[in-house]
């Protein structure tokens, strides 16, 4: 199997040097233990709490795996042994060194209550997120500023399909294992090891229905109603499921714009798996031709424009600290991604489409409700170059926001 290199590596060693611990977290295989153990000094030592025998130590006897277990060292899946967090904390404070642990969890459920309790101060917390574009194709990673959009390769239509299809799970990417087996293998491994783990869920099959349902909606408002109807389950039920989903790294929710200028906003966010390739498998597509084909092909492309900026946002080591939003409102007027940088707003629509046009980006003028300055904005679409559509905005190829 094949070693992709990850963008988070520079991040990685840079945390490191400012914080006494370094957390790493992120849904299942997605690579959190390749890219530590890549980059670790020889003396780092590495243990994992997927070893049960391991596990019980940590659990029943924290001080004798501390003194067993020595730093500089990589603790992998600590969600599995919290109480760990608060001699990892005494032992930081007293030797004041920076970087002596470095530790995974592929469970934000009740993993953070913990850091932020016993680790606040002491610890970088970095996101990881599947293989973006980039990285596949061992691209520079860079972050989107819609203040200097740049032209970039063309990614035709057949292609990007392929790669929305495909996603960007690390094994099924660099591996030959064929794509239902790692699917199916992925979703029983993460039901079987991290949903039972939590008490909130008791019917891992309704689950497994949720899980389809949330997947058949990515690109949309989130309706907790129409979730729990289809899994059979109460509206709370599919709150807490969902919560689940987002802490797990699978789903994330895009917040909307808000502002009292804006009274008619829609404050429910927008609902985008972050492997558009588990999203397909969960939703039964067969290749990627019969997904590009479909009428929900706009809400897949919408997800992989915001999940790419989303992973670009988590691995580069840039000053743009931006913020990602979407607009819409009770007269269906929307505004697929608002990036808020600077006090000033730059809107954007997403639209499978190759020959741009202004009635695409009508809604932008609301945002002149705001009191927030309006920066240049644009169509992301499948056009091959960077077009002006009116003095403002751009026809913008999805290549260039990654």
């Amino acid at each position: 199997m094949k070693i992709i290199e990850r963008a988070m590596a520079e991040k990685v060693k840079k945390y490191s040097k400012f914080r006494k611990v370094i957390l790493i977290t992120g849904s299942r295989q997605i690579g959190k233990t390749t890219l530590l153990k890549e980059i670790k000094e020889k003396e780092r030592n590495y243990v994992s709490l997927d070893d049960l025998n391991i596990r019980a130590i940590a659990n029943k006897d924290p001080k004798l795996f501390m003194e067993t277990y020595t730093p500089p060292i990589i603790i992998d899946e600590i969600q599995y042994a919290p109480d760990l967090l608060s001699y990892i904390k005494l032992n930081v404070d007293s030797k004041n060194k920076n970087g002596e642990y470095w530790l995974t969890g592929s469970q934000k459920f009740h993993l953070m209550k913990g850091v932020s309790e016993s680790l606040a101060g002491r610890v970088g917390i970095l996101e990881m997120n599947p293989l973006s574009y980039n990285e596949k194709y061992k691209l520079k990673t860079t972050l989107f500023d819609p203040r200097k959009i740049e032209k970039k390769e063309y990614i035709p239509p057949k292609i990007l399909f392929e790669e929305i299809f495909k996603g960007g799970m690390p094994e099924y990417y660099t591996t030959d294992i064929e794509r239902n087996m790692f699917f199916d293998d992925y979703i029983k491994t993460y039901i079987e090891r991290d949903v039972r783990d939590l008490t909130q869920v008791g019917n891992i099959v309704s689950f497994h229905q949720f899980l389809i349902s949330v997947a058949s909606r990515t690109g949309e408002v989130l309706n907790y109603n129409s979730l729990a109807e289809d899994a059979g389950i109460s509206e709370k039920t599919a709150k807490t499921w969902l919560s689940i989903l987002v802490n797990s790294n699978l789903v994330y929710l895009l917040e909307p714009y808000l502002s009292s200028e804006l009274k008619r906003a829609t404050k429910a966010p927008k609902i985008y798996f972050m492997d558009t390739g588990l999203c397909s498998y969960l939703c039964g597509w067969e290749n990627y031709t019969t997904l590009m084909n479909s009428s929900v092909s706009g809400h897949y492309l919408e997800t992989f424009v915001i999940s790419e900026l989303i992973k670009n946002k988590n691995n580069a080591d840039s000053n743009l600290n931006y913020n990602l939003y979407y607009y819409r409102d009770k007269d269906g007027k929307e505004i697929d991604l608002i990036i808020s940088f600077n006090n000033t707003l730059y809107p954007f629509e997403i639209k499978k489409t190759a020959t741009p046009d202004k009635s695409m980006i009508k809604h932008f003028s609301i945002l002149s409700n705001t009191k927030k300055e309006i920066g240049n904005g644009g169509l992301i679409c499948l056009c091959p170059d960077i077009l002006p559509i009116d003095e403002n905005n751009k026809a913008i190829p999805i290549s260039s926001i990654l």
